[in-house]
């Protein structure tokens, strides 16, 4: 049998995503990418309007069909909503990007409970509820990518960062696991890991000249990342490409954790 063209890898044409967090930031950049590769997408987050926008340039700029649907994924009644809606939107769904995240930043005997729990139940519940309903699809029809957002913080820390560094550590605990279930059904669950990007919630430390020159300190590339250089990870993550690759994690982050 002749091989394929190793572009032909990395096409997505007739799979279906959703991507959490979908509407702004990193989430955003790995719809257009997913969409640009062929995919039809559901874009997730609390707010419906946000999602609205970014379904409409996916639509407009790559002619795929996109689905906004607003929900939190923190709570199993939403989740279950979300999955329904989207899969009836467009079909059964074959990659699922867990990209939804918040982060509060205080000392330890600062941090407040309910931010706490806000943290784990955003960053790690979520990711669990959402994999358990699209699991057992997937591995029926034995195809599937699950793909979680984990970070730096998930094997090194900062003060300030607890919530979100053991939510974040969480993450490939639970992508290991989820990946050695799934592993003999076609199914592969994997971690993007990135460093500092220009989002919406490293807002006050872009503001923070000074806390933004310590993290480039810290980047042997000596800059932040532009988001669309963790497009090309979550693609590779998202296609045939990745098809021997299952439960590890890709860190995006200059070389931080090189160190």
């Amino acid at each position: 049998m002749a091989q394929k063209n190793v572009f032909d890898l990395f096409r997505l044409d007739g799979r279906k995503a959703l991507v959490t967090g979908g509407s702004k930031g990193l989430g955003k950049v790995i719809a257009i990418a997913l969409a640009q590769a062929g995919a039809d997408v559901a874009i997730a987050s609390r707010t419906l309007a946000e999602c609205e926008a970014t379904a409409e340039e996916i639509r407009r700029d790559t002619g795929r069909r996109a689905h906004a649907i607003a929900a939190d994924v923190s709570r199993s009644g939403d989740v279950a909503g979300l999955m329904a809606a989207a899969q009836g939107a467009l079909g059964a769904l074959d990659i699922l990007v867990n990209n939804a995240g918040i982060n509060v930043r205080a000392p330890a005997h600062e941090m407040k409970e309910k931010d706490w729990d806000a943290i784990i139940d955003i960053n790690l519940k979520a990711p669990f509820l959402c994999a358990r309903e699209l699991i057992p699809g997937m591995c029926q029809r034995g195809w599937g990518r699950i793909i979680n957002l984990g970070s730096i913080m998930s094997i090194v820390s900062l003060p300030g960062r607890s919530p979100y560094a053991a939510a974040k550590a969480g993450v490939l605990g639970l992508t290991r696991t989820l990946a050695l279930e799934c592993a003999a059904k076609g199914v592969t669950v994997n971690a993007i890991c990135p460093g500092p990007f220009a989002t919406e919630m490293n807002k006050p430390l872009l503001n923070d000249p000074a806390k933004y020159n310590e993290f480039v300190s810290r980047i042997p590339m000596g800059r932040w990342g532009e988001l669309h250089e963790v497009t090309g990870t979550a693609l590779f993550l998202a296609s045939n490409a990745s098809s021997f690759v299952t439960g590890t994690a890709i860190y995006v982050d200059g070389g931080w954790t090189a160190q």
